[in-house]
């Protein structure tokens, strides 16, 4: 073999190492991951809330999720470091029958609802349901999006805390993709619900 052959041979090899220590990473340790499932009717702004959540934006045209789409953040409560992974499940009829498979191995749930739409309340019955039968006792937060809306509401405040009451669910929360007011508390509410439930 002549020096050339050696000089390229030696080459490839410093390359593939190069990008080896690129492409394979030691893996984040995690004091808690959970699963956070994100229900609610079509457009009530579910993906809107994860995308101000997970990427700090917020896109007013946002297309309707087709199916399920998944998002992971990491965060760090009471001293500890919380991989929450975001399952949102599109709200549309046909794929309903998605919605029990997703909760299996679910820590926590998430159910959406339109303040200035009374109707987008019409699944909450059936979802709680669902997510009870097939993900056991895990916490549910009933959270009304469109806070910015505040002049064209259908249900107030109290109404919201009613129908958490009603629903036996963990907590209420009203959120603003578009302002992201409330958005981190909510999340941090129901992690530190978690993690002071041991769960996880």
């Amino acid at each position: 073999m002549n020096k050339i052959s050696k000089l390229v041979k030696n080459w490839k090899k410093r390359k593939f190492i190069k990008k080896r220590k690129v492409i394979f990473r030691p893996p984040f340790n995690y004091d808690f991951t959970f699963k956070i499932l994100l229900l609610g009717e079509p457009e009530v702004e579910k993906t809107a809330l994860a995308h101000r959540f997970c990427f700090d934006i917020f896109n007013p045209s946002e297309r309707l999720t087709i199916g399920v789409d998944f998002y992971v953040k990491t965060i760090e409560l009471q001293g500890k470091k919380i991989k929450l992974q975001i399952w949102e499940v599109t709200g549309e009829e046909r794929f309903k029958f998605l919605i029990p498979t997703y909760c299996l191995g679910a820590n926590a749930a998430i159910i959406m609802f339109d303040i200035t739409n009374s109707k987008s309340l019409n699944q909450i019955s059936e979802l709680t349901q669902v997510v009870r039968e097939k993900a056991s006792d895990i916490p549910i937060m009933l959270i009304g999006s469109k806070l910015d809306s505040q002049e064209v509401r259908e249900l107030n405040r109290e109404e919201g805390i009613e129908i958490a009451k009603k629903y036996n669910l963990s907590s209420y929360s009203e959120i603003s993709t578009k302002t992201g007011q409330n958005v981190e508390k909510s999340f941090e509410t129901l992690t530190e619900f978690l993690i002071n439930q041991g769960m996880g």
